[in-house]
């Protein structure tokens, strides 16, 4: 036992008290130092341990202070290793936080065409958004090499443009990891088809721009890289690759379908001049999508079932309007309410149908 404690009181010869200590122990016994000492630190320099916290017990001796701070550090290192058990959790999360949506660009891959941005499904998005103060589910950006504190989207566009519109921060999560163009806009197409949220439209023009970017230099390599098939990027690039012309007759071309494409092009094969010649006369007509292609294609429109229309003026149903599967009109009205009705209020009953049928085109 003596021969451990000469052994203490060499290894800590020279060392002295916190200040705090020395006054509240101003007459703490000094014990004199060993013969076989070790040398002593060099004059104005001195080793200090921080005073241990062992339920207000101070040690008095250097052996003592050495065996509190040796408990203090194991006890630092037990909460490390509890936090670094915690951390474990979140590994391979990605960083969340709100942003300056006007320090987010669009990638030169985006894929939301700006019809989408007008639609009544994106006003009901925006009007959720702003309800609940922002944006729940976060976007995904990734930093901007060139230009710090500046950000491109990779996915979200919607919810970016509503929070930019709204002049609200933005919930994104940010990539901090490496991440280059394939992966983004691999990224950005896996997204957006779980969601089946991009019109046949905009899947398309995405694709072409991909190809037109050399980021594929294939079809079926686009395809492989996506996990999609041949067919379904074929399908896609032949909506993208409409003539402008063929393009500006629909009301909007989010409403170009990949039948709609397949049929157009087949009739393009067969008679471009004739095609684009009715085009002509097609654009601005504000027609349904069916008929817009049966007037290109010039054959009559089919559609898939009839549909039928009540025809009514203040609360009062008078006839009907239906549309049959070769487009045909047929407006039934009542003898006793043709009539009865004013002239005006028949006209507009019976536009109000018209415009309705329409709408279901």
């Amino acid at each position: 036992m003596a021969s451990t404690r000469k052994r203490l009181e060499a290894l800590t010869a020279g060392l002295s008290l916190p200040a705090d200590l020395e006054r509240s122990a101003p007459n703490m016994p000094v014990s004199p130092p060993a013969p076989d000492q070790a040398p002593s630190a060099a004059p104005g320099m001195e080793t200090r341990f921080p005073p241990a916290a062992v339920g207000g017990f101070l040690p008095r001796t250097g052996p003592g202070q050495m065996l509190a701070f040796r408990g203090q550090i194991q006890q630092v290192e037990g909460e490390m290793a509890s936090l670094r058990d915690k951390l474990r959790q979140y590994e391979g999360a990605l960083p969340t936080r709100k942003m300056d949506p006007k320090t987010i660009r669009h990638s030169r891959y985006a894929n939301r065409h700006k019809a989408s941005f007008a639609t009544s499904e994106f006003a009901g998005l925006k009007a959720d958004i702003e309800h609940a103060g922002g944006n729940v589910q976060p976007i995904l950006v990734r930093p901007v090499i060139d230009l710090p504190g500046e950000f491109e989207l990779v996915f979200g566009h919607r919810r970016h443009q509503a929070c930019l519109e709204l002049g609200i921060p933005v919930l994104a999560s940010v990539w901090i990891e490496d991440l280059g163009d394939k992966a983004l806009f691999e990224l950005m197409d896996r997204e957006n088809r779980e969601r089946a949220d991009l019109s046949s439209f905009e899947q398309g023009v995405m694709y072409q721009r991909a190809l037109d970017e050399q980021l594929f230099p294939t079809q079926r390599q686009l395809a492989e890289a996506l996990g999609v098939s041949h067919t379904w990027v074929r399908k896609a690039l032949l909506v993208a690759q409409l003539p402008d012309a063929i393009v500006d007759c629909f009301r909007s071309p989010l409403e170009i379908n990949f039948r709609h494409a397949e049929q157009i092009h087949a009739a393009l094969e067969k008679d471009r001049r004739g095609v684009l010649k009715r085009a002509e006369k097609v654009r601005g007509q504000n027609l349904s999508a069916a008929v817009v292609v049966a007037r290109l294609i010039d054959v009559s429109p089919r559609f898939e079932k009839v549909e039928r229309i009540e025809l009514q003026s203040q609360d009062h149903k008078f006839g009907t309007a239906t549309r049959g599967k070769g487009g045909e009109l047929t407006i039934v009205i009542e003898a006793d309410t043709y009539a009865e009705l004013k002239p005006e209020l028949l006209e507009h009953a019976v536009v109000d149908g018209l415009r309705k049928l329409r709408k279901l085109a």
